[in-house]
């Protein structure tokens, strides 16, 4: 069954979220999209002039970013193999729709002084909408707070109930590491 003209756009725009902090990146810094997926993140920042890494262990996924301008694809099984970016920092980290919680402190190391965490995804309550509904995979509440104290000032934070793209619950996060 394809997805709607509605919902194919949907997963081809930028979320909200990512686009409403988008304007808080610094305009020529370096973005990892961590779990790119087709990469509609990856897109959105090439095309605001970002130079772009997008990481994700599916390479047909990656595929789709093939000629993508300013696009750098790796694709890396992050869950079982080493942090392929231990050393480098980047001046914004965005990951959604995506959550493995032993890649936290990697996050955080790999974001530069200044740079910009943008999270976003599903937190416990999303059982009653459908998948995931896994406890492992949703976030307890106030759990994003909880990663980013002391090392990043929290712009923006909620734990809500959401109809769009599909209903869910979600956690959400705009962070700015000390600089």
């Amino acid at each position: 069954m394809s997805a709607t003209p509605e919902a194919a756009h949907a997963l081809e725009s930028p979320s909200a979220w990512v686009a409403r902090w988008a304007p808080l990146v610094p305009a020529t810094c370096a973005v990892l999209d961590v779990a790119c997926g087709g990469g509609r993140h990856a897109r959105y920042f090439a095309a605001r002039g970002h130079a772009v890494e997008a990481v994700d262990r599916d390479s047909a996924a990656l595929a789709g970013l093939a000629g993508a301008s300013n696009v750098t694809t790796r694709c890396a099984d992050i869950e079982a193999a080493a942090w392929p970016y231990a050393g480098r920092t980047f001046g914004a980290i965005v990951v959604t729709n995506y959550l493995h919680r032993p890649l936290f402190p990697h996050l955080l190391a790999a974001l530069a002084p200044g740079g910009v965490l943008i999270y976003e995804t599903f937190a416990l309550g999303n059982e009653r909408y459908g998948r995931p509904a896994n406890p492992d995979f949703l976030l307890k509440p106030g759990e994003l707070l909880d990663v980013v104290r002391g090392v990043c000032r929290v712009v923006a934070y909620e734990d809500v109930a959401v109809e769009q793209p599909r209903p869910a619950m979600v956690q959400r996060l705009c962070a700015l590491r000390a600089a």
